[in-house]
């Protein structure tokens, strides 16, 4: 399968997974918890083997990594390629009755992410990218390409994290800048929103595994935004354990246009 596939069948599966979760939150669930205390539902699992069925069966020599088969103590040995699944990301969101969650199916080459789509099931969008190839964003209005922004005039938007909104590292990042606006929301809709234009900066400093950033950071990065650790260098990927250390995502660096 050439890119144009993977990512046609990445975006097909987030679709599915995105309608199967909508449907178990209709019907009413459970929330459970794991040995992590993380929260899971009917739906993380659902999505999940929705992704695993339809990736293993179109690309049977790339190894999936996803987050519910890793938390059940199922090893996934990767190579050069793999894909890195979280079936529902924002479970904590999903559970409490909000509308930010979305489904990361992304594709890591040679330790970085080189594909992905996220999908937001609410909202009906699908963000998708191709590192080097562009991003786009599918919704009501048709699909059409997005580009993370240079900060405006009036100065950063920046996306925070809802669960870690009162951490005072980032009162302390975001001093001496120009903020605009802090929205504190939760899941990988932080990053959507900078690829398409909409925000600018998203520093994180609480935990966060692979599989909550492979997808979108792959979709941001393709939009023109960058993904880094705190010291500069590129997140890696296929790290034992999977836990990412702490990051900051940027919009586009190139000066803003008259």
């Amino acid at each position: 399968m050439n890119d144009a596939d993977l990512l046609a069948l990445a975006s097909r599966l987030a679709r599915a997974a995105a309608e199967a979760i909508l449907t178990v939150r209709a019907a009413g669930f459970d929330v459970e918890r794991k040995d992590d205390m993380s929260p899971v539902t009917a739906a993380d699992r659902l999505a999940e083997g929705i992704i695993l069925e339809g990736l293993r069966a179109a690309t049977p020599d790339i190894p999936v990594v996803a987050e519910e088969e890793c938390s059940a103590g199922i090893e996934t040995a990767v190579a050069g390629r793999f894909w890195s699944v979280d079936p529902l990301d924002g479970t904590r969101e999903f559970a409490a009755g909000r509308d930010e969650f979305t489904v990361n199916i992304g594709l890591v080459v040679d330790g970085r992410p080189y594909l992905g789509a996220v999908a937001i099931p609410v909202t009906g969008e699908l963000f998708t990218g191709i590192l080097g190839q562009g991003a786009w964003k599918e919704d009501a209005a048709g699909r059409r390409p997005i580009f993370a922004r240079a900060v405006p005039e009036e100065g950063l938007t920046v996306m925070a994290s809802r669960h870690y909104s009162a951490d005072p590292r980032l009162d302390a990042f975001l001093e001496g800048r120009k903020v605009a606006k802090v929205i504190k929301i939760g899941s990988a809709v932080k990053f959507c929103r900078l690829a398409e234009g909409a925000a600018d900066l998203y520093p994180r400093f609480g935990r966060t595994m692979e599989w909550d950033t492979a997808a979108p950071e792959a979709v941001l990065r393709a939009a023109g935004g960058h993904c880094t650790r705190f010291d500069g260098a590129l997140l890696e990927y296929g790290k034992p354990g999977w836990e990412n250390p702490p990051f900051v995502c940027q919009g586009s660096l190139e000066p803003a246009r008259p």
